[in-house]
């Protein structure tokens, strides 16, 4: 097997279909061989052959780990995403786990909004491998969709909130000198007092204490503060940690080995490059357009992203043969 896919990785595929024709005899007998021709038939461009000899070999080998992941990869890839769901499945439940298995089954979990299940997968990973990349970044995303994900009485309860924050100074009785001043500073809304301070009013010229307590006496009777808005944003955001490395010369080992992980990539750009499995920015520029087109949910604002950031280090995506 070593043979045969070294052939293929090097490039040698007309090589590689000579040493499998040499072994006709193992037809329907030898999983080996179907698992082969598969990764043969996925290097020439023909992914529906490939299916049919990767379910041969899973038919003849169901224990065979790589014949399975490569079937769920492909049906994944070209839409039959219930039976790459079910083959992911049945990766996860081995003993070791298939880590490539569990990303992408995470990737298909989070698209259908299963947030537990994506989350259970990516810390499944991180206890094997802590210092895995690509499941720390993900594993963010999830929570992050975990964290938006409101129920009805939530949702009404921040609509409401809006409306509050959306109420216009004008609407309040106010001194016409306090008036005057917080429209000269563009405080328009409630919203915009509350994410103001004490000591940023007072700065302001013609700004005194009994402007100052004015508007503080109007805001506790509602149960609000100065600055409150801004403590609130303060304590929620979430600091987004992005890995930087030194970048090298154009081309060089330095940026092709680049992990994408380290690119600021939309939400389902990202997915859709999980989905390939491609790790490093060196991984991305051997696809072609096409290739990236032919991926589930992979759209035309996809590729502009990622041909736009490759362009800024320098690179293209492979041209098709």
């Amino acid at each position: 097997m070593d043979t045969i896919a070294n052939l293929i990785r090097d490039g040698k595929i007309a090589d590689a279909e000579a040493t499998l024709s040499q072994r006709q005899g193992e037809v329907g007998t030898n999983p080996t061989w179907h698992y082969e021709r598969g990764m043969l038939l996925e290097a020439q461009g023909r992914p529906g052959e490939a299916i049919d000899e990767y379910e041969s070999a899973v038919r003849l080998d169901a224990s065979n780990s790589d014949a399975v992941f490569r079937l769920a990869f492909l049906h994944d890839l070209y839409g039959d995403e219930d039976r790459a769901v079910e083959l992911y499945e049945d990766l996860a439940a081995r003993k070791p786990a298939h880590v490539n298995a569990l990303m992408n089954l995470a990737v298909i979990y989070e698209d259908r909004g299963q947030y537990q299940e994506a989350y259970v997968c990516l810390e499944r990973v991180l206890a094997d491998y802590p210092n895995h990349t690509r499941a720390q970044m993900f594993l963010k995303d999830v929570e992050s969709s975990m964290s938006m994900h409101y129920d009805e009485t939530q949702e009404r309860s921040r609509e409401k909130r809006s409306a509050i924050l959306d109420t216009p100074i004008t609407d309040f009785e106010l001194s016409v000198r306090s008036r005057n001043c917080l429209k000269k500073m563009n405080i328009h809304t409630l919203g915009d007092l509350l994410k103001i301070t004490e000591v940023e009013l007072l700065g302001y010229k013609n700004f005194g204490e009994t402007s100052l307590n004015e508007i503080k006496a109007m805001l506790k009777q509602k149960g609000l503060r100065l600055g409150q808005l801004k403590e609130e944003e303060a304590r929620t955001a979430r600091p987004r940690t992005i890995l930087r490395r030194a970048g090298g010369p154009e081309g060089s080992p330095e940026v092709l080995n680049k992990y994408l992980s380290e690119i600021e990539l939309s939400s389902r750009s990202r997915k859709c490059l999980q989905r390939l499995n491609l790790v490093t920015v060196g991984d991305l520029v051997s696809r072609s357009e096409a290739e990236l087109l032919a991926t589930k949910n992979f759209g035309q604002t996809s590729l502009n992203e990622i041909k736009a950031k490759l362009a800024e280090m320098g690179l293209t995506l492979r041209k098709a043969d």
